[in-house]
């Protein structure tokens, strides 16, 4: 089994953290739980559960996995494989088998597991979510000729790729622009389904229209600026 190290960015989610951490494969090395300026007590909680903890106090989801990196990039032994999930528990962390599989397996450098229709709970994405996917996702295909269909936060990725990427995004375009430089890197990559149910909480960017508005405003900055490049 090769080394895997997964990276959570954690806001404020003192509820579910841990149910994520607990349901986490025991063949996992390391996981990386990255409180982004939380004010309640997911970083005891995520301690508790056996989480490596770090504290990142500059808010947004790209600070939080460039953290997560950048404790890796300080360790001696360097993991092959780095899955990415939220701390929300929408996701299923038991899943991870699906998303690693395609790496270990066939060798892909990139996989992203697809919040498919008929494996979501009713309600777990809501309609500006839905809409910002589809968008997004077409607008790769018309310009790259991609096959994504979601910018799911579940995703595993090859380590020396993920740093040939030189990822800087530091808020919500995280996800896209990493699916953008791998096509433009012509990296190999695919898409499974996978399940997902409501998250406990509120989401800090779908749960608001400013969230919803400025996700949507990074997203089409990223696939424009790419498309033109």
């Amino acid at each position: 089994m090769p080394i895997i190290k997964v990276i959570i960015p954690a806001y404020n989610e003192a509820a579910s953290i841990g149910l994520v951490v607990n349901d986490i494969p025991e063949y996992v090395d390391e996981v990386i739980v990255v409180s982004n300026n939380s004010t309640d007590a997911t970083e005891e909680n995520a301690r508790k559960a056996g989480a490596t903890v770090l504290s990142e106090t500059r808010k947004g989801y790209g600070h939080a996995c460039l953290k997560g990196m950048e404790h890796i990039a300080s360790q001696p032994d360097k993991p092959e494989i780095i899955v990415f999930l939220d701390g929300d528990y929408s996701d299923y962390p038991e899943e991870m088998d699906k998303i690693i599989s395609p790496i270990t397996e066939r060798n892909m450098d990139l996989v992203i597991g697809a919040r498919r229709k008929d494996l979501r709970e009713k309600g777990a994405m809501t309609g500006p979510q839905i809409f910002g996917n589809w968008l997004a996702t077409n607008l790769m295909k018309l310009f790259f000729n991609a096959r994504f269909t979601d910018l799911g936060p579940f995703r595993a990725v090859k380590y020396d790729k993920l740093l040939a990427l030189n990822m800087e995004d530091k808020t919500y375009g995280w996800t896209v622009e990493m699916q953008l430089k791998a096509l433009k890197k012509d990296y190999s990559y695919e898409e499974v389904p996978v399940h997902y149910r409501n998250r406990i909480g509120e989401s800090k960017v779908s749960g608001t229209v400013k969230g919803a508005v400025m996700a949507g405003v990074k997203i089409l900055g990223w696939i424009f600026k790419y498309s033109f490049k």
